[in-house]
């Protein structure tokens, strides 16, 4: 027989319910971009010489069938991951107190049939990484807007459109020069770091 909550019951499961969506890239990852293409040209760039949310726009045309080809097939991309600094013991922490849910965005709309290999990388990365969030928790759409949530953490402001109550942007390279007017009018607060991350969701 299943339990008949109470009203009060009810509320607290409710406020335990919070749901936060957490992006992966330059979120809970980073330089994975940066040291492929560096790897790939034999370069040392660094985010000072990239004004761009593409990272691998500094491909040469002639030479980007060739990458997406290495970039897709011939290598794991994860293998050049590093983790932001705190983020997976954040991440764990916030586990205690949130539904927490990965999303990360795979679609390259110039090459929709091998980008596909990425949720496969990006599964096996999370499985070794965040083994204390179940798969079911993954979601792998470059549609983020659709989703909803409670709270929403990513790195690209236009992924933090749709519904949420509290969203937080977290500094990269690409967003910078975003000012702090244009932060207010999208309700939007800019954090430096997992630590200002903690500070904000894990107050209790």
């Amino acid at each position: 027989m299943n339990k008949i909550l109470k009203k009060n019951d009810t509320i607290k499961l409710v406020i335990s319910l919070n749901k936060i969506i957490i992006d992966m890239d330059d979120t809970i990852t980073v330089d994975t971009y940066l040291n492929v293409v560096n790897n790939y040209l034999k370069t040392n760039y660094t985010y000072q010489d990239i004004n761009k949310y593409w990272i691998d726009d500094i491909i040469p045309p002639h030479q980007l069938e060739n990458y997406l080809d290495y970039f897709y097939n011939q290598i794991n991309i994860y293998d050049y991951a590093k983790v932001h600094p705190h983020a997976i013991e954040v991440i764990k922490e916030l586990t205690k107190y949130y539904d927490v849910y990965i999303c990360s965005a795979y679609v390259d709309h110039r090459d929709l049939k091998d980008c596909v290999n990425l949720i496969t990388y990006k599964y096996k990365w999370l499985q070794k990484n965040l083994p204390f969030i179940h798969p079911d928790n993954y979601i792998f759409t470059s549609n983020k807007k659709m989703l909803q949530a409670d709270i929403k953490i990513d790195d690209r402001l236009n992924n933090l459109e749709g519904q949420a109550r509290l969203k937080l942007l977290i500094t990269a390279h690409h967003n910078k020069n975003i000012s702090v007017q244009e932060l207010r009018e999208k309700n939007v607060i800019r954090v430096n770091n997992w630590n200002e991350i903690a500070n904000i969701l894990l107050k209790h």
